[in-house]
């Protein structure tokens, strides 16, 4: 790409429209909004103004193009939002690797949008166009190469860039189970609690869960949508989602108004992954969608993280099969940060309780545990059990009787309850 000029405007983009295509205006540092003939309204007319930091040019290509399509970020890519722009708008020949059928259907689309009536309905809404190149664009959406969104769509005061910088995806089955909402609420609230933001779908059972257990920890979160964030979806969370663009982000690829559909949730997927550091799915079936997104984070070199069910569990099913892959396994938030925060940033080590017999010196442990749960033995068979002499295990027992773990029967020796309880604690009970 040629050298792009810095933003226009607030709501400007800060990446050039491409090599191919452009004015020979370039650096001329005006603001986008002022040059050319006003954009068409949709009905004909003449084309939208050149946009030489691509602010207009991407949101019409937002009506046009579908979020994730490669053949149009290769477009995008190969001739610049102005190139593609003009070509539409000029109804001429159909651009590289699509059909003419598909290509008319383009140009329908092309027809009707009308960039400037969206950015005055986002400005209305409190919506802005965060393009590529901009300081607000998250760097690693990049990653996607041609799949990367022509722009986002963002609602709410936070830095996007900044956020998505310590950011984790948690999504998991619409139908959970009390499990796993519990599961995803609990680690949404401790990432949030340890500064880490929380990037969900903003949909019913564990994104929903995700979503509020962070709020309700006083924590940040983001959620992308499938259809435009002036329009919350499902209409169940339009309240959720209003308490999530005041008290964190809503993010969404697709113009203002436009509804989700099946193949726009698979692929807002990717963004999820690609925006964050690390995608933890808590409960999947097997055709989940949120394993799209565990796999489009393993394709990125993200971190891919399972939470565990019950193996009977169908919701659980497609996590366990990540997990037989190369996920990882995690129980808490503690974990996820060790997986995905900086060096440094361990979970602790898990330990058991510390019991009494802990404490004792390995050989007088050894004596303890070679003493049969329910009877008493000899001295000798004692002995023979724990590989030493009988005087050594004598002289065990006997302090082993001090601090109340055996008991005498004559020349016999026997487990007091305290020590039963003990061994029951650590050892099998023989």
């Amino acid at each position: 790409m040629s050298g792009g000029i810095g933003p226009v405007g607030p709501l400007g983009c800060g990446e050039s429209s491409g090599a191919a295509g452009g004015t020979g205006q370039e650096g001329s540092g005006r603001p986008a909004e002022s040059g050319g003939p006003p954009v068409a309204s949709g009905h004909g007319g003449p084309p939208p103004p050149t946009d030489h930091g691509g602010l207009l040019g991407r949101i019409f290509l937002t009506r046009v193009i579908e979020p994730g399509d490669e053949t149009g970020g290769r477009w995008v890519r190969e001739f610049g939002v102005d190139g593609v722009v003009r070509r539409l708008r000029q109804r001429g020949e159909p651009l590289p690797g699509v059909s003419r059928k598909r290509w008319a259907g383009l140009l329908a689309r092309a027809e009707r949008a009308d960039p400037r009536r969206d950015l005055a309905v986002a400005q209305d809404a409190g919506v802005r166009f965060v393009c590529p190149g901009d300081a607000e664009w998250p760097g690693q959406l990049d990653d996607l190469g041609d799949a990367r969104p022509l722009g986002l769509w963002v609602r709410g005061t936070a830095d996007l860039r900044l956020w998505a910088l310590r950011s984790v995806a948690l999504v998991g089955a619409r139908a959970c189970t009390e499990y796993g909402a519990f599961m995803a609420a609990t680690l949404a609230a401790g990432l949030a609690e340890k500064g880490w933001i929380v990037v969900s779908g903003g949909a019913y059972g564990i994104d929903g869960a995700a979503h509020r257990g962070v709020l309700g920890a006083g924590g940040a979160t983001v959620a992308v949508l499938a259809c435009g964030v002036d329009r919350p979806y499902p209409r169940g969370h339009a309240g959720l989602i209003g308490r999530i663009a005041e008290q964190g982000l809503v993010v969404g690829e697709l113009p203002p108004g436009e509804h989700p559909t099946p193949s726009r949730f698979i692929l807002r997927n990717r963004v999820i992954a690609a925006l964050t550091r690390g995608t933890v799915v808590v409960e999947a079936a097997l055709r989940s969608g949120s394993l799209v997104t565990a796999r489009a984070a393993r394709r990125l070199g993200r971190h891919t993280i399972g939470v565990p069910g019950p193996a009977t569990s169908g919701l659980s099913a497609g996590v366990h099969e990540l997990l037989r892959q190369d996920a990882v396994l995690v129980t808490d938030a503690d974990e996820i940060v060790e997986l995905v925060g900086d060096m440094g940033e361990l979970a602790p080590e898990r330990r058991g309780p510390v019991l009494p017999r802990d404490l004792l010196d390995p050989a007088v442990r050894q004596v303890l545990a070679a003493l049969p749960a329910r009877r008493a033995a000899r001295p000798d068979d004692i002995a023979r059990t724990a590989q030493t002499t009988p005087d050594d295990a004598i002289a065990k027992l006997y302090e082993l009787r001090a601090l109340g773990y055996v008991e005498r029967h004559g020349d016999r020796w026997k487990l007091t309850r305290q020590a039963m309880i003990s061994v029951r604690g650590g050892a099998d009970v023989r």
